[in-house]
């Protein structure tokens, strides 16, 4: 009897497999209860690049060692395995133990005593953790050559923690079109869930927040490619011209250099208007006209954010942060 159980007793551990997506990439999960955020990692990458002791959260930068960034599915289903796998060896081992049992009994005895086993017949092999689908945003770290993917964003690579400026530049730039791509299709969900006063508050909102986010987003990046040449003073890149005049000392050109006149005034108003909602509720006061040079509006009116004004401003920073990288040498 105990031989039918030998494969039962000698079942060490259980090892369910992980496939790859169509890319050839595999699902990962931060482990931080506060972020569980799912990404994903090429797999020959996994094992070649990837360190045992420790990866990084592209999200929070959470560090773990690699073995504890399986995600919450693929610890469901390899416990749903595991149980599959030995009901399976107790079937088999209770299937067996009958069969010897009722070959073991003499056919002249006058007594005859036969046994039935009716059990499960589950797996005795695993199968799989089927992968997720492919993720739409595909990255390779510009330091270690790691290659993972995201939805949405990632501000560090998973492989070494290192935060890219201009790949969260790009992201940066990815949600402010987002946000307004998506303004008439979150006005309509408010009109509907709530009312349309509250549908243009929030939308308003979100307009303005743009020139902010966008804002924040270029003086991020410049401060991470001026570290090569020393340390800027404080905020000195949310103003046009004391930036410009940091870059041409550092690089020999500034942002006449990759801008026409017209689109630094006109980045330069955009720039006001950031400062303005940010530090007067977006009143106009006689320091924002000697600033920005904006005749368009008179002291005590409130300014105004249009999709125009978004659309604007992410081309022109886009423009001139391709001249900087370029300018800086950063591949």
């Amino acid at each position: 009897m105990s031989n039918s159980f030998k494969e039962l007793e000698d079942l060490k551990s259980v090892s369910v497999g992980i496939d790859n997506d169509e890319k050839g990439y595999i699902d990962k999960q931060c482990p931080s209860e506060e972020c569980e955020f799912l990404f994903k990692v090429n797999n020959d990458d996994w094992l070649n690049i990837f360190k045992d002791e420790a990866v990084w959260c592209p999200m929070c930068r959470h560090e773990a060692p690699s073995d504890q960034w399986f995600t919450i599915a693929q610890i469901e289903h390899a416990q749903k395995e595991t149980l599959t796998v030995v009901e399976g060896l107790l079937g088999k081992a209770f299937s067996n133990m009958t069969r010897n049992f009722n070959q073991g009994q003499s056919k002249n005895s006058f007594v005859s005593i036969s046994m039935k086993y009716k059990g499960s017949n589950s797996r005795t092999f695993t199968i799989p953790a089927k992968a997720a689908e492919a993720m739409e945003l595909d990255i390779k770290c510009e330091k270690c050559h790691s290659r993972f993917s995201v939805l949405g964003s990632a501000f560090f690579c998973p492989a070494c923690g290192h935060n890219s400026v201009t790949q969260t530049f790009s992201d940066s730039l990815r949600k402010i079109k987002a946000k307004i791509d998506n303004i008439d299709v979150v006005r309509k969900a408010l009109t509907t869930a709530s009312s349309k006063d509250e549908a243009e508050l929030t939308c308003r909102s979100l307009q303005e927040t743009c020139i902010s986010d966008g804002v924040v987003a270029f003086q991020k990046l410049c401060e991470g490619l001026y570290e090569a040449y020393g340390k800027a003073p404080f905020n000195a890149f949310q103003r046009l011209e004391q930036g410009s005049e940091l870059w041409e000392k550092a690089i020999k050109k500034g942002y006449a250099d990759w801008l026409t006149s017209d689109q630094i005034t006109k980045l330069n108003i955009l720039f006001q208007k950031r400062h303005l909602l940010a530090h007067n509720e977006g009143i106009v006061d006689e320091k924002y006209i000697t600033k920005s040079g904006d005749s368009v509006y008179k002291v005590g009116q409130r300014i105004v954010v249009s999709p125009n004004d978004i659309e604007s401003l992410l081309a022109i920073l886009k423009k001139l942060s391709e001249g900087l990288i370029e300018g800086c040498g950063v591949v």
